[in-house]
C-alpha cells in the first residue's frame, strides 16, 4: 500500500539533497492540455543529475511512496498527473526533470547524440542542425516536449512514415528503475544482441517500469533538396491511392504524407482567420507531402512527374515556391489541434488501423457518429502510417460540456470499431491513465497478463506512475 509524500519525507529528502532540487509547486504540475484531469498535489522535486533521481527513487521506494515523473507536460492521456479523483492513491512526489538539460556528447562519425531527459526536442533538433545533422521527430510541441517524455510515450509525429517512432530513433538509453539503480545502458550501437533490449521494453512504457535520464539519439542526414505540396483530393482512397504512387516514384524520399479534412481548415478559418489558407473554398479532403531528397534528385522535377501521373487523383494543387510557403502549409498542419481545442472537441481519438481499411474506417466511424445527433467531426492524421486523430464535436451553437453524458458511449463505440478493424486504440499519444480502461476492454488477455508481470518484477512496490498504464 503506498503512502503519501508528507512533510516529513521531504523533511528526509532535504537532508540528503541541496536545497535547489525543491522549487515550488505550480498548476502545470497539477494540469493536463484537455483539461479531462486536475492533478494531486505532493511533493516537487527537479533533480539536475541521474544520482539525485537515484536518491529520490530510493527513498521512495523504502517509504512506498508513488512517483510521478513529468517531462514537459505535454501529455494527452493523463499520464503525467496522479488525479485528485483517484480512490485512496496518496499524493505522490512528482519528479520533473526539467532541469536535467545537458547536451552530453556528440559523436560526428557516427551520428550519435547523448542527450539528458530534461533537453528539450527543439534543443535536440537544434543542435543536430549545428553539426549538419538532422534528429528527424517532429511534433507541434517540440518547443516544451522533453526527450524523457517523449521517448516514455514512444511519441510519433508526422516523420514517422520516413524515420519511424520514436523508439526507432535511439540506440540507448540510461534510466533508473524502481529500486534506485541505475540501468547504465547509454550504449551508441547499431547492433548488440546481449540478452533482452531493456531499451524498448523501457521506451513506451510511460515511467511505469523506470525513469529515463539520458538518451543515445539517431541522426540522420539532411536532405539536400527539399519540397511541399498540398493536394486536394477526392476522398481518402484517393489519397491512398497517390502515396502508393508518390512511393513508386520517390520511394523512402516521402517524409510525411499527412490527410486533411476541410473541418479542419474550416475550423481554422473560424479560430484563426489571420491564417492564410491555400484555397478560397477547402476542398473535401487533401494531403500535404513532403519529400527529402538526394544531391541527384530535384523536387520540382519529382512533384512534375507525381502530377502527370496521378492527374486523375490530384483536382487541384498548390507546390510551395519558398522555405516560408512551405513553413505557412505546416503551420496550418500544426494548427489543427489548437483549432480543435479552442472549438471544444466531445471526445477526440488517437487511432491507428491498417492503411488499406483507412477509408473504410471513415465511413463506418461517421456512420456510428451520426447515431449521437448532428455531430461534427474532424478526421486528420498522418496517412502515410496509419495513423488517423478523429475528433467528435457538438453542432454549431452547441457545447461539448452538452454532450458529457454521451462521451463514454461515444469513446466505446469508436473504440469498439477500431478493434473490430484490426486496429489500435493508442497509436502515438499512450494509454496514460486516459485509456486504462479501454486497454483492458480490449487488449489481448495474455499481454495483458504479461505486462503485469513485467510491471511486478520490475516495480514490485507499484510506486512508479501508480495508475498509468495498468489499473492498480
Amino acid at each position: 500500500m503506498l503512502k503519501p509524500a508528507s512533510s516529513e519525507f521531504k523533511t528526509y529528502l532535504e537532508t540528503i539533497l541541496p536545497p535547489a532540487v525543491f522549487p515550488e509547486i505550480s498548476e502545470k504540475y497539477l494540469t493536463e492540455p484537455r483539461g479531462r484531469y486536475q492533478g494531486m498535489a505532493g511533493i516537487l522535486v527537479a533533480p539536475d543529475g541521474t544520482d539525485q533521481v537515484s536518491k529520490i527513487i530510493s527513498a521512495a521506494a523504502q517509504a512506498t511512496v508513488g512517483v510521478i515523473p513529468y517531462g514537459g507536460g505535454t501529455g494527452l492521456v493523463g499520464g503525467q498527473l496522479l488525479p485528485t479523483s483517484t480512490g485512496e492513491v496518496p499524493a505522490p512526489i512528482i519528479i520533473s526533470l526539467s532541469r536535467m538539460r545537458k547536451i552530453r556528447s556528440y559523436h560526428s562519425e557516427e551520428n550519435v547524440l547523448v542527450v539528458e531527459a530534461g533537453v528539450t526536442l527543439a534543443e535536440a533538433k537544434a543542435e543536430a542542425l549545428n553539426v549538419n545533422r538532422l534528429f528527424p521527430l517532429s511534433l507541434t510541441s517540440e518547443g516544451t516536449a522533453q526527450i524523457g517524455g517523449i521517448l516514455a510515450t514512444n511519441a510519433g509525429g508526422v516523420n514517422v512514415l520516413r524515420y519511424g517512432m520514436a523508439r526507432d530513433q535511439v540506440l540507448g538509453i540510461e534510466a533508473v528503475m524502481a529500486d534506485g539503480q541505475i540501468l547504465k545502458g547509454l550504449k551508441r550501437l547499431r547492433k548488440d544482441n546481449t540478452g533482452y533490449d531493456l531499451r524498448h521494453l523501457l521506451i513506451g512504457s510511460e515511467g511505469t517500469l523506470g525513469i529515463i535520464t539520458a538518451a543515445s539519439l539517431k541522426l540522420a542526414a539532411r536532405p539536400s533538396n527539399e519540397g511541399t505540396a498540398f493536394l486536394a483530393v477526392e476522398s481518402p482512397t484517393s489519397a491512398l491511392e497517390l502515396l502508393r504512387r508518390a512511393q513508386e516514384l520517390v520511394g523512402d524520399s516521402i517524409s510525411a504524407f499527412e490527410l486533411i479534412s476541410a473541418q479542419a481548415l474550416e475550423f481554422i478559418s473560424e479560430k484563426f482567420p489571420q491564417m492564410r489558407q491555400p484555397w478560397p473554398n477547402p476542398p473535401e479532403w487533401s494531403v500535404l507531402l513532403h519529400l527529402g531528397l538526394s544531391d541527384s534528385q530535384r523536387s520540382e522535377k519529382a512533384f512534375d512527374v507525381l502530377f502527370e501521373r496521378a492527374s486523375d487523383l490530384i483536382i487541384d494543387g498548390i507546390i510551395a515556391q519558398s522555405q516560408q510557403q512551405s513553413n505557412d502549409f505546416w503551420s496550418l498542419r500544426e494548427a489543427i489541434p489548437l483549432a480543435n481545442r479552442a472549438i471544444g472537441a466531445i471526445c477526440s481519438f488517437d487511432i491507428a488501423v491498417p492503411l488499406s481499411e483507412i477509408p473504410n474506417f471513415i465511413r463506418r466511424a461517421e456512420l456510428r457518429t451520426k447515431r449521437f445527433g448532428k455531430l461534427r467531426t474532424n478526421c486528420f492524421g498522418h496517412l502515410g502510417d496509419g495513423n488517423l486523430h478523429y475528433n467528435i464535436f457538438p453542432p454549431v451553437g452547441a457545447s461539448a460540456k452538452d454532450y458529457i453524458e454521451t462521451r463514454d458511449d461515444l469513446e466505446n463505440e469508436l473504440h469498439s470499431l477500431v478493434y473490430e478493424m484490426g486496429g489500435s486504440i493508442s497509436a502515438e499519444h499512450g494509454v496514460g491513465r486516459l485509456k486504462v480502461n479501454d486497454l483492458e476492454r480490449f487488449c489481448d488477455p495474455v499481454k495483458m497478463a504479461l505486462m503485469r508481470t513485467v510491471k511486478n518484477a520490475l516495480d514490485p512496490l507499484g510506486i512508479l506512475n501508480p495508475g498509468a498504464v495498468l489499473r492498480d
